[in-house]
């Protein structure tokens, strides 16, 4: 929905590259498809065992053993105050690598995670102030036989604290000898990094911070020029067994993987001349604490960029990155969100669960959103109406609605879906669509991250369309499908994304019209960046660049119609 602001399409081939070579000696490459190096296998320690809480919301019902029991159809609930805990007994002392937390609507927004050996004294592992709820997955280290949060500030003021499931792993760190990934947030140094206007800031770090959505890029003022290069100190010696690099289009054609004992002397483990960009999985061994990637002939007139730059092997001294959430298994059945829009007729959206999003819009759209929901309410059978009407507003000819469920509800990973009726007119736009919640503070777009589950285009309502937009692949040049159908304004229809990790799967009415594979945009598009939480929107556009302008024929008042929205998990 938003519009292009950094398209910069091309065209690639997936390249894979295994490589065995001795440390004194360069050797060509040759394709083979490979994965990188899996992390090493979570245990469940937390199920079954003994838990306890301060309160529970009513007598004999919402045990805290029903936290841990492995059934997300049960759950533990407080009294409705605002200091609570609940803690876990392990049974003896444990390595703990990670706690997840499956919110029910009561969750916290300022809570800590305390670890002790002994149940007496207890050391903090986690703090936060700013808990968003829903699926929540919290990377910790330290030993602990009795694990608590302290609940200290509500999401909801007149209710307590509530989880299906506060489940406590082990086992995340790897043996000595397991390949793992050892370059995450390690000191990075390059021969030169911009900073303007265009790339602020692209530093060495933005390569290894396991954020897809930043990247390093060589200076615009003194760096677009051969050689160029970038390095990164694992913290101690390694021993070197994959490299991953996801490029920018400024790539480069002859570059070398090479590694050094002391920063100064280096030696290749891998060469190459003719590189294509995008994603390169590059199986090469050697040893050392620094690896660099240094870059002799650049593949246009720019310099050299990285989203990322992972290195995997056994040694160094790594640092383990944020842990993601488990995928969802579908069909997925836990219902972690929904508005059913059974109000009264004339009654406005739940300002619960949704934000009005009022004001001048992107895209050379010619309506203003109305800033107190006066476009929008429910029609008493069951739906939310979405108006565009004809009507002078703060300098505007037409008015319309928008609300979303920003600060309010983000989810990562789930089935999110939407039944929902179109109007048929030129000019018309509606949507159901999600932006990663960084939006919100302040990280522009399409850096972010949009999905679109739905875009319907009122000149046409026989084709709608699903798309996503990046840094690499946005506005007109987003990675998406048009797909034919019979005409959506006739009747309601059901719009629906199944995402876990591996992807994203777009549906109309059952039937998949879409599959945006994590691997595949990765290999032929650019960085994957919708492995974090975004929030859901619905709206009504009139006019602009997509849909074309509206005309005579036109009607106004337009409906866009909404049965429900419910995301799964």
């Amino acid at each position: 929905m938003l519009t292009p602001a950094l398209k910069r399409p091309r065209s690639g081939r997936t390249r894979r590259i295994a490589l065995a070579a001795s440390i004194a000696g360069l050797m060509a490459g040759f394709l083979a498809v490979t994965t990188a190096p899996a992390a090493a296998a979570e245990v469940l320690v937390s199920q079954g065992k003994a838990a306890t809480a301060s309160s529970t919301e009513a007598a004999g019902a919402y045990l805290p053993a029903e936290a841990v029991d492995g059934n997300t159809g049960t759950r533990w609930s407080s009294t409705f105050a605002a200091t609570q805990w609940f803690q876990v007994d392990l049974g003896a002392p444990t390595a703990v690598s990670r706690i997840a937390i499956n919110w029910e609507a009561a969750y916290a927004r300022g809570f800590t995670i305390q670890f002790s050996t002994n149940g007496s004294t207890f050391t903090q592992a986690y703090a936060t102030t700013s808990g968003t709820g829903g699926q929540q997955s919290i990377a910790v280290s330290g030993t602990a036989r009795y694990v608590r949060i302290n609940l200290t500030q509500r999401a909801l003021e007149a209710y307590g604290y509530s989880f299906w499931e506060f489940q406590v792993y082990a086992g995340d760190t790897p043996p000595a000898g397991t390949t793992r990934l050892l370059s995450y947030g390690k000191p990075a140094a390059a021969s030169t990094w911009q900073n303007d206007v265009n790339c602020n800031p692209c530093s060495p770090d933005k390569a290894f911070d396991s954020d897809p959505a930043s990247r390093w890029a060589t200076s615009s003022t003194n760096g677009w020029v051969d050689p160029g290069w970038i390095s990164v100190d694992l913290g101690a010696t390694a021993q070197i067994s994959q490299v991953v690099l996801q490029w920018d289009p400024a790539y480069a054609r002859a570059y070398q993987i090479q590694v050094s004992p002391d920063n100064v002397n280096w030696t290749a483990i891998y060469s190459t001349t003719t590189g294509d960009g995008l994603k390169d999985v590059i199986n090469a061994t050697g040893t050392g604490r620094y690896v660099r990637m240094y870059g002799t002939a650049r593949s246009s007139a720019y310099g050299y960029s990285l989203w990322e730059f992972s290195v995997y092997g056994t040694g160094g001294n790594p640092t383990a990155p944020p842990a993601q959430p488990a995928d969802p298994t579908f069909p997925a059945t836990r219902l972690v969100f929904s508005d059913e829009f059974n109000g009264p007729s004339g009654s406005k959206p739940d300002t619960t669960k949704w934000t009005y999003d009022p004001g001048v819009p992107q895209n050379g759209e010619v309506q203003y959103y109305t800033p107190n929901s006066e476009n929008a309410s429910m029609n008493g059978s069951g739906s939310l109406v979405i108006e565009a009407r004809r009507q002078d507003y703060q300098g505007r000819q037409y008015t319309s609605h928008r609300m979303n469920t920003g600060n309010k509800f983000s989810v990562q990973y789930g089935r999110i879906e939407a039944r929902v009726k179109v109007p048929k007119g030129n000019g018309l736009w509606p949507a159901f669509w999600l932006m990663g919640e960084d939006f919100l503070q302040g990280r522009p777009w399409p850096y972010n991250g949009e999905i679109d589950i739905m875009e319907v285009l009122g000149r046409n309502t026989s084709e709608a369309y699903s798309t996503l937009h990046a840094p690499a692949y946005n506005g007109a040049g987003g990675y998406g499908q048009k797909y034919a159908t019979v005409d959506l304004s006739q009747d309601y229809h059901v719009w629906a994304a199944e995402w876990d990790s591996k992807g994203i799967r777009f549906f109309l009415d059952g039937r998949q019209v879409f599959d945006a594979a994590k691997e595949t945009v990765e290999n032929t598009r650019g960085p994957w960046i919708f492995d974090h939480k975004f929030y859901l929107i619905l709206n009504l556009a009139v006019g602009g660049d997509f849909p074309g302008p509206i005309d005579a024929t036109t009607p106004f008042p337009s409906q866009m119609l909404v049965d429900y929205v419910r995301v799964y998990q």
